[in-house]
């Protein structure tokens, strides 16, 4: 790197922590440079989302730099070789959080319009020069660029031509010209299941084992072939979370978070719509925002499920049809091993209808209590682990609204 006024504020700008939609100080930094230069600069906040807009002239056309301050999380610090709120040079590179995407070209903008005045210090015969600087594009984007165009547009301000400074080029500057954005459809999928011990899995529904299938058929999906002007979407799983953190404990609850990154050969709904496909057939309950279809699941009878579970004559009878729980095959084969074993004499005397703890040799399952029951949700025998099985089962689907990116 030569243009040492470029680096010293790249390293600046790197040093500053901006994990979205924190802006870190970046902003104000850039505007203490451009302030004595002419630039009117406006601070627009949005809830925690920091914008700048400055504009220097009136006349058209009005040139933008267009930019963000706000990088992605690191993930583990121990893991990357310099510290990433640290710029590091290393063989002639420069290395940090942000410094490809995109404090460098943040730098870069600010410099240049530097020069550029320096050489011509009125240049309002020529045109205007702003920058419209946001922390929201690495997140939602929902509070960033969006807002502050809204309120340009609300007072008939034009921006006739833009520069980003994304990273596009691979091997070097200028060896790749976009012409278009793909487009960015992220999901939260939330499969529920019921908790319980692994040691007695046929009293549990464990919503990885459920969800892994139709997630392995999500990843094999080719959703098109791309065209003339962008590559094939893609859809990749960002982030999964399951589980308590214990390794006896099998989860009620797995979130996982997805995204396509789509060409012009797809579109939004379309999209959504093969999702759900997949997620139908595979049996997953579900519901969710923007119209997802599936099937919502219904109540879940605990004193049923215990029932078949272990020996229907010391529970009263259930009332309504079975559960869906109730006739799986695990279940069924875990009753009648129970009922050999004798299991069922454990059970307190007087099992109530609401609530149950379950008393077996060396564990046991602690059933849920109803609103109104005594006993805390949840309570345990001894050492029995938590079963939670008062909640429905399913899963939802949350689409935010789409938009555009690299």
């Amino acid at each position: 790197m030569t243009d040492g006024a470029t680096l010293r504020l790249a390293r600046e700008l790197i040093a500053r922590r901006s994990i979205t939609p924190e802006d870190g100080g970046c902003q104000e930094l850039i505007a203490q440079r451009i302030e004595p230069l002419g630039f009117k600069v406006e601070r627009i906040r949005c809830g925690e989302v920091s914008n700048l807009w400055a504009r220097r002239g009136s006349n058209p056309p009005l040139v933008c730099f267009a930019g963000h301050t706000d990088v992605v999380p690191t993930g583990p610090v121990n893991q990357w070789h310099s510290d990433p709120f640290t710029p590091t040079e290393r063989d002639g590179m420069l290395y940090g959080r942000g410094a490809a995407d995109m404090k460098i070209s943040i730098a870069a903008f600010v410099t240049a319009i530097e020069a550029f005045l320096r050489r011509h210090p009125d240049p309002h015969p020529l045109g205007s020069i702003a920058l419209l600087i946001t922390s929201d594009e690495e997140g939602v984007a929902v509070d960033g660029t969006v807002r502050v165009v809204e309120r340009l547009k609300a007072r008939g301000e034009r921006i006739d031509y833009t520069i980003v400074g994304e990273p596009t080029a691979v091997d070097r500057l200028g060896d790749t010209i976009k012409n278009g954005r793909r487009g960015s459809l992220s999901a939260t999928l939330r499969v529920k299941g019921v908790q319980g011990h692994v040691a007695y899995p046929h009293l549990s529904r464990n919503p990885i084992h459920l969800a892994a299938p139709a997630l392995a058929e999500l990843a094999a999906i080719e959703w098109d072939r791309g065209n003339e002007y962008f590559p094939p979407t893609t859809w990749q799983i960002s982030n999964i979370h399951a589980g308590t953190g214990a390794a006896n404990v099998i989860p009620g609850e797995m979130e996982v978070l997805f995204n396509h990154r789509f060409s012009t050969a797809s579109t939004v709904d379309d999209l959504k719509r093969r999702v759900h496909a997949v997620l139908d057939r595979h049996r997953l309950d579900y519901r969710g925002h923007s119209g997802n279809r599936g099937h919502r699941a219904g109540g879940f009878d605990d004193r049923r499920h215990v029932r078949r579970a272990l020996h229907r004559r010391y529970l009263p009878a259930g009332r309504g049809t079975r559960s869906p729980q109730c006739l799986d095959p695990q279940a069924r084969r875990a009753y009648r091993a129970r009922r050999y074993r004798g299991a069922a004499r454990h059970l307190p005397a007087g099992a109530g209808k609401t609530a149950c703890s379950l008393g077996v040799p060396h564990s046991g399952i602690g059933c849920a209590t109803p609103s109104g029951a005594s006993g805390a949700p949840g309570s345990r025998s001894g050492t029995a682990p938590t079963m939670h099985t008062t909640r429905p089962l399913g899963c939802s689907c949350i689409w935010p609204s789409a938009r555009t990116t690299t």
